[in-house]
């Protein structure tokens, strides 16, 4: 038999005390080394609501819009990034009170999408596209540039990190995605969501000192540009009652020339696609 030790160390040794899990009705403020502490632990803090009766307000709406209320957690999820800018704790408890969910399980669905940020953002969030194809046009390039130019050379800008105070007007919280699904018009870049297609490095550059400098350029295509947490409003389903401000937000081109071309070529040469054939499904082999 080995000897107890007093500080936990690897390998066989005896515990010099053992405990027993406390029961319903123990009494843990009473067998608690420092009682003070167990009482605080105990005592019943309801979480700050930091969502004013607006937000309410709209979480009720878009629940109304799906016949199952957790069927609106993504929205609900937007909802809060669009008043916070990030999903917080606080964030996930209301949207669990809403849909009446647990916190786990809105947190597991706030961790598993990388759209769901889980601090504070900018006021811009510029994503670079460095997947594949992108990164062989020069996406790699693009993000280490404004790494540095966000950043240092001695402290490059992180993925998901800010250049500024998260938030405030200039901020700009960078991002590599995985893909962002223009490989016909590559290397891309994103900002709040709005695509900047065929960038450079120098070009990349300009964007995010114009968007320091308070301006919104016009993306390559699709509707005008908004801030992080616009975009994320508009995510949540909530757009402008004035027609021009809602048209504003809303249209835009969103096709190119390169998208379109396999389409065109097949129209100009008469191509169509096969019809489909009813095809019987296999015979399964019965267990």
């Amino acid at each position: 038999m080995t000897n107890p030790t007093a500080v936990p160390e690897p390998g066989p040794h005896d515990a010099t005390k053992t405990y027993a899990a406390a029961g319903a009705d123990t009494d843990v403020a009473a067998i608690a080394p420092d009682p003070s502490l167990a009482e605080d632990i105990l005592a019943d803090t309801p979480a700050v609501d930091v969502f004013d009766a607006d937000t309410h307000r709209e979480a009720k709406e878009i629940i109304a819009r799906y016949p199952m209320s957790r069927s609106a957690l993504l929205p609900m999820l937007h909802l809060v990034q669009s008043v916070q800018g990030y999903v917080s704790q606080e964030g996930i408890a209301f949207c669990a009170q809403h849909l009446d969910l647990t916190d786990a399980e809105v947190s597991a669905v706030a961790t598993f999408y990388t759209m769901y940020k889980r601090r504070p953002c900018g006021e811009h969030l510029v994503s670079v596209c460095t997947n594949t194809l992108c990164a062989a046009l020069g996406g790699d390039d693009i993000y280490k540039k404004l790494q540095t130019h966000l950043g240092s050379a001695e402290k490059p800008l992180g993925h998901e990190e800010t250049a500024g105070t998260p938030g405030e007007a200039g901020s700009i919280t960078l991002e590599h995605a995985e893909c962002l699904a223009a490989c016909d018009l590559g290397p891309v870049i994103q900002v709040n969501y709005e695509y900047f297609d065929n960038q450079t490095p120098e070009q990349a550059v300009a964007l995010v000192d114009a968007l320091q400098a308070g301006k919104k350029p016009a993306p390559t295509r699709g509707a005008a540009l908004t801030d992080f947490k616009g975009a994320e409003r508009q995510l949540a389903g909530f757009w402008p009652e004035d027609e021009a401000a809602y048209r504003s937000a809303v249209d835009g081109p969103s096709q190119a020339v390169e998208t379109l071309r396999g389409a065109q070529i097949a129209a100009d040469r008469g191509w169509s696609a096969p019809g489909m054939q009813d095809v019987p499904l296999p015979e399964v082999e019965k267990k």
